[in-house]
């Protein structure tokens, strides 16, 4: 993930800084291809029952909420993490040498809030640390035009960037970089991988063909939400994905076998009808409803189920609170109480 500079002007270390670039990656050790999958921007999630754009998941809670917007989003687990801002981006770039790369229109933005001047004319052009930021960072000129499609468009020419970054570290000359690029990696990026764990998948990176690395963007629809514009995740739209990122395995959730009781913890009269009906959308059974006590916030019991199961579940349940218990006389393999931070879903 890549973070802003949070707000303009702040000197503030932890001034609260959104992901300006979410790319999940996934290594299948089996196949050994690299799967990148970029996560726009604007990608419509809820925290705390709020709609949010998921940049702003880091702003709220860091990278613990990142991570776990992601997860919930598309139902994978994530292992590893790593954290850059433009400074550390720009050392890294430096570190490879820069690369060369051919921009196909004129570039011309400029904010003094952020200290960010672009000017790229047409052409095949050399970019160093500073001016690949600036080339990883542009959508739209001062004048107002540029890339029709915004945000996405500008996923489009970062990935253009990123197949320009693997041909020059799979390059023999590389190696006569390794020491300034690690030097860079130890000062630029944040991670919880361990110094094996660094070299292991940079070398990875380093040795994969073409053939075994594939770039997408998450698929969704641009929708307006009251005066606020996201992108609407679309699972559906996404079935290639996300079978690349669990490395083409079934879903570890049966959705055919599980037994669900959905209870209303709610005076909002139909809420349990309503989630049971939400649910047989997403290819569940009919779940069996009833009112219960009154709860405040949402959540799913799992009986005799596996960890495993959890981010699917959160993905199509929409519901973060979850616990995993073991019993033999159960009649259902996963209870769902509703409260009042739950919404009718039609």
């Amino acid at each position: 993930m890549g973070v802003d500079v949070g707000t303009a002007g702040s000197t503030n270390a932890n001034d609260p800084k959104r992901t300006d670039t979410m790319i999940l990656v996934h290594y299948n050790a089996s196949d050994k291809k690299i799967s990148m999958v970029s996560i726009p921007r604007d990608t419509l999630i809820t925290i705390n029952g709020r709609n949010q754009k998921i940049n702003a998941a880091h702003a709220i809670g860091g990278v613990t909420s990142a991570v776990a917007a992601v997860q919930k989003l598309i139902g994978v687990k994530i292992n590893y993490y790593a954290k850059v801002n433009y400074k550390g981006f720009d050392k890294l770039i430096d570190a490879i040498g820069g690369v060369d790369i051919n921009i196909t229109r004129k570039m011309d933005y400029d904010d003094p809030t952020q200290d960010l001047s672009i000017h790229f004319k047409t052409g095949l052009v050399h970019l160093d640390g500073k001016k690949a930021e600036e080339f990883f960072r542009w959508r739209k000129n001062t004048d107002g035009s540029g890339l029709a499609n915004g945000d996405l468009g500008r996923i489009e020419n970062q990935h253009i960037f990123i197949s320009k970054v693997m041909e020059k570290v799979k390059s023999p000359f590389i190696i006569f970089k390794v020491p300034s690029v690690l030097t860079a990696v130890k000062s630029a990026i944040e991670t919880n991988m361990d110094a094996s764990e660094i070299c292991k998948f940079g070398y990875i990176f380093a040795s994969i063909g073409n053939d075994n690395l594939s770039m997408e963007t998450l698929k969704g629809a641009e929708k307006s939400i009251k005066g606020v514009s996201y992108v609407v995740y679309d699972e559906a739209l996404n079935k290639k994905v996300i079978s690349e990122l669990s490395d083409n395995k079934a879903q570890v959730v049966n959705k055919s076998n599980l037994k669900i009781k959905v209870i209303n913890g709610t005076k909002k009269t139909g809420l349990a009808k309503d989630f049971s009906t939400y649910l047989v959308e997403k290819g569940y059974n009919e779940a069996k409803t009833q009112t219960g006590k009154a709860t405040v916030k949402s959540k799913i019991i799992v009986y005799n189920g596996s960890e495993d199961m959890k981010a699917k579940l959160q993905t199509d349940f929409k519901i973060d609170n979850i616990e995993f218990l073991s019993s033999s006389n159960k009649s259902f393999d996963v209870v769902v109480t509703l409260g009042d931070d739950h919404e009718l879903m039609h």
